[in-house]
């Protein structure tokens, strides 16, 4: 077998690496080492538990809001099975989305752990042991990341889990501690603190997702707090120790030596992902590594061998599926011989709780630490009519702009629908648009999409219409 391109890695930039070079006329294959395609993202990350946080906030609502829209419930009761099932369906309806795609665009389908034996050759060993070889031009490894998880934490995947088990977790438990304040551990501590189970957060940092605009992250916690979620920020574990069906959590403060000791059912370590390069074959094709892991790749995304590609999470940058699918419609089209472009600033981020929160572009902190002297504008839910109609007040929209140019540099949104809300921003700034272009735009009333204009008209020297 001989092919143009071969794809390691089925996840969203695997296969969608796989399917723009097949578009291109290019004989492709895609190699996948589980059973089912799309990686990480479709069946034990985005998808799963999207599906989890939306049926949650279902169960949520019903329990703590519906009665405020005059709808009577009765006695509410969690199926957490169904719940659960419902996840699964979800996910089995997008991984067969995946293999309709692998047909329709005529790309072949192997599946094993697939290695680099050569620069023109991948070893493809499937699960019985037998080993098939591949012959290609062109090589795109795409093998996505792994949780973190250190020896100290004791991850057993049972009492001690990551998220991928934690998807699967269908008696609800009374108590979970949460090992870090990011997005995976803030979402799941959504999904089962709206449920009923007592959520306790760990963060070495001093406060919530850390990477991410500091006012929005500070409206969040105040959020989930209100929702009986418990942070413990600038503590760090010391250990972790499961026996039965309890664990142990011992913290420590972060600039001392009190420890305290935390128990629960489970014990969600969220920490973090790593690379996937585990018996790649990398070091025989001689491909180098960062420090932290990652492949190395040039502007083109090639590895130190030129005709191997890497994409997604095993390179630098954010771990995000749709920066993943940029980088494979990126490396086909450049494999082709076009001049594709990607702005790594105008990626935006999100966090599926509820509220969400959503950003692209600089932070204010950011703005700071590079010396670039900014305008900010800021618009609070609170103020909104659709806000208030929904019962949806929590959060705020805050436009970060040039002091000189106007032009705007980021973006930030905690509050109902800010993954959607955070797309006006982000073409906006792919045409370079200033504070004062967002702020002349007629947004249509009553929508959330006005805290936008009126952000905007913050910046542009505190006029905001509503506030």
């Amino acid at each position: 077998m001989r092919y143009d391109v071969t794809v390691i890695g089925s996840g969203p930039g695997g296969y969608v690496a796989a399917i723009r070079c097949s578009q291109l006329g290019l004989k492709t294959a895609i190699i996948e080492r589980y059973q089912t395609l799309g990686g990480t993202c479709l069946n034990v990350g985005c998808i799963p538990s999207k599906a989890l946080l939306d049926s949650s906030e279902h169960y949520y609502n019903a329990a703590h809001h519906f009665e405020d829209h005059g709808i009577a419930t009765g006695k509410l009761k969690l199926d957490l099975k169904k719940m659960v099932a419902r996840k699964a369906s979800v996910v089995e309806q997008n991984v067969k989305g995946i293999d309709y795609l692998m047909k329709k665009n005529k790309i072949d389908v192997h599946h094993g752990h697939g290695s680099i034996a050569s620069k023109n050759e991948v070893t493809v060993t499937a699960d019985n042991g037998d080993k098939t070889t591949i012959e290609t031009d062109k090589i795109i490894i795409a093998t996505g990341s792994k949780p973190t998880t250190p020896p100290a934490f004791n991850y057993d995947k049972k009492r001690v889990i990551s998220s991928t088990e934690a998807l699967n977790i269908d008696v609800l438990p009374k108590k979970m501690i949460i090992i870090g304040g990011g997005v995976i551990g803030l979402e799941m501590g959504s999904v089962f603190g709206r449920l009923g189970t007592e959520i306790e957060v760990v963060e070495y940092m001093d406060r919530i997702l850390p990477t991410m605009d500091k006012d929005c992250a500070k409206e969040l916690q105040k959020t989930m707090k209100k929702m009986g979620i418990k942070f413990h920020t600038k503590h760090k574990v010391v250990d972790v120790q499961s026996k039965g069906k309890t664990v142990t959590v011992t913290v420590q403060k972060r600039d001392s030596e009190d420890t305290f000791e935390l128990e629960a059912d489970y014990c969600l370590i969220s920490i973090g992902r790593r690379p996937y390069t585990d018996s790649l074959g990398l070091e025989d094709v001689g491909i180098k590594l960062d420090d932290r892991g990652r492949v190395e790749v040039n502007d083109h995304l090639q590895t130190s061998v030129d005709n191997i590609y890497a994409i997604g999470d095993v390179i630098k940058g954010m771990m995000l599926a749709h920066k993943a699918e940029d980088e494979g419609v990126f490396v086909a089209e450049h494999i082709a011989g076009e001049k594709p472009h990607i702005d790594y600033n105008l990626i935006p981020g999100v966090v599926y709780t509820w509220p969400e929160m959503a950003g692209v572009g600089i932070t204010e902190e950011e703005a700071k630490e590079r010396s670039i002297t900014v305008k900010v504008g800021k618009f609070p839910f609170k103020a909104l009519g659709r806000a208030r109609a929904s019962m949806d007040t929590d959060g705020l929209v805050k436009i970060i702009a040039d002091e000189t140019t106007d032009e705007v540099l980021g973006v930030h949104i905690v509050g109902a629908r800010a993954a959607d809300l955070i797309m006006e921003a982000v073409a906006l700034m792919e045409f370079r648009a200033t504070a004062e272009d967002i702020a002349r735009i007629c947004h249509p009333h009553p929508t959330y999409t006005e805290a936008i204009k009126e952000a905007a008209l913050a910046a542009t020297g505190n006029r905001p219409i509503h506030m």
